[in-house]
Order: structure tokens, then C-alpha cells, then sequence
């Protein structure tokens, strides 16, 4: 969304640009990191750092600040409010009761994909990736199986946009770095209208993507499950697993 710079409020932006500087790769800052991470000075980012936790968006030791659990109230109310997440549950819980695999409902955000839904514990636990397997975990797009299925949604002008100057991280010996490389696969998703992502988020770890799109036809998240243990060959998934999927996409097409 794009507003007059008039409605701008930069005090706004810098201190949301504080607070999403804190991830799994640094849980705790202190304000020289902060600054560096949210491309403010780091008086700023100490001024911003001192509100958010005066606030209780924050726990600090005088140093060092890191999240607190007053933060959840931001996912806690999407989660409650959205439609996307309360329609895909019963679905995913179904789906994982079935199987016995875990199954999740995923939007992009930016570079990175977001789970929005996911099934409930079924059979054997499943064995959490590195950047978690949790509600509201942020996951690189370039490297999921439901990235790609999102980044095919894209026109080729908005994808040639997300790919500007963008680098694509080497997660594991598998992980596509090239750009070219990726608006190929990206290419494949879109005619074939699914993914299978094998080992490049990952070493273990496959997973498998279908569009979820409402009734206008337009893709609102992906759909994926995620598999642990021995690789499966493509044919395989494609034979057990994208008709489970597809049929979920279907079943919830007019409630999205």
C-alpha cells in the first residue's frame, strides 16, 4: 500500500523496524546492534529500544533487550481474527490425522513465507526444522516448496521486482542461489501448479505446495506438507501426496 508522505509517520516506521530486527538469529540486541539491523543511528534505535520496553514489548538487563511475551498479542489477534486461519485448521487437522504428516497453511511476506495455520500433533512428532516448524514462523522463499508456489502467483513483472538486487541465501549443498536459476523453477511451478522442494531448506527435509486460491482465482496462501527422514522420489509425493492436497485446495476454494 502506498500513502501520501503527509500520513507517514517515520517515529512509527523506525520503531517497527526495531522491533522486527529481533529473529531467530538474534534473540537478543543491544542498541549498537539494533541500529545496525534497522538502519537507524543507534541513538535512535536506543531511544526505541527504551520505549518498547517501558511499553512491555521488551525485556531488557540494562543492556542487552530481547522480546517479550506481550509481543504475541499482535499474532494472537490475527490469529483470532483472520478468516484464512480458522477455515484451513479443521482441513490441516484432518489431513495430518490421515496421514500422520504435518501440514500447514503458509502467505508470502516479503522475502520470506509466514505459517498462518498448522495441523495438530498426529503419529510421530515431527521433528522441527531449523527456523522452527511453529505459528508464525518465517521461513526464505527462494528455498520452500510454498515460496515458489506463491512467487509462480506473480505476474513476470512483480517477480522480476522481487528478484531485484535480492540475494538468495545458501541454506543447504541443494539450495537454488541463482536468480535466473530460481524464475526458471518458478516457471515449472506455475505450469504444473505445485512443488516439491527436496532437501534445499534443509538437509532431511522435503516438502510439497499447492495454491490455495478463493473463488475468484486468485492465490491467497499455499498449502504444503512437510516430510522428515528418507527422501522420497518426486513420483512418489505426486502419486500419495498432491491428490490429498489438490482435493484439500478445492474442498476450501469457496470459503476463502
Amino acid at each position: 500500500m502506498t500513502i501520501a508522505k503527509a500520513d507517514f509517520i517515520e517515529g512509527i516506521a523506525k520503531g517497527m523496524a526495531v522491533l522486527e530486527s529481533f529473529d531467530t538469529e538474534r534473540q537478543r540486541l543491544n542498541a549498537t546492534l539494533a541500529a545496525e539491523r534497522a538502519g537507524i543511528t543507534r541513538a535512535a534505535a536506543r531511544r526505541h529500544l527504551l520505549t518498547l520496553a517501558h511499553l512491555g514489548y521488551l525485556e531488557t538487563d540494562g543492556s542487552y533487550f530481547w522480546m517479550a511475551p506481550k509481543v504475541l498479542r499482535f499474532s494472537g489477534s490475527y490469529l483470532a481474527s483472520s478468516r484464512l486461519p480458522r477455515i484451513m485448521q479443521p482441513t490441516l487437522n484432518r489431513l495430518s490425522a490421515q496421514t500422520g504428516e504435518s501440514f500447514s497453511a503458509v502467505v508470502l511476506d516479503g522475502e520470506e513465507v509466514v505459517i498462518v495455520a498448522r495441523s495438530g500433533n498426529y503419529g510421530a512428532p515431527t521433528r522441527l526444522l531449523a527456523y522452527g516448524l511453529h505459528l508464525g514462523a518465517r521461513l526464505p522463499a527462494h528455498a520452500t516448496s510454498t515460496g515458489r508456489v506463491l512467487l509462480a502467483s506473480l505476474s513476470s513483472a512483480e517477480l522480476s521486482r522481487w528478484l531485484k538486487g535480492r540475494t538468495l541465501p545458501r541454506l543447504t549443498h541443494y539450495t537454488i542461489t541463482q536468480a535466473k536459476t530460481l524464475r526458471t523453477e518458478v516457471a515449472n511451478v506455475r505450469a504444473q501448479d505445485w512443488c516439491v522442494a527436496t532437501e534445499e531448506h534443509e538437509v532431511g527435509v522435503q516438502a510439497m505446495a499447492v495454491p490455495l486460491r478463493n473463488i475468484q482465482g486468485r492465490t491467497v496462501a499455499a498449502l504444503n506438507v512437510v516430510l522428515s527422514g528418507a527422501v522420497r522420489p518426486t513420483a512418489v509425493l505426486e502419486r500419495e501426496m498432491l491428490p490429498l492436497l489438490v482435493d484439500a485446495a478445492h474442498e476450501v476454494r469457496t470459503l476463502l
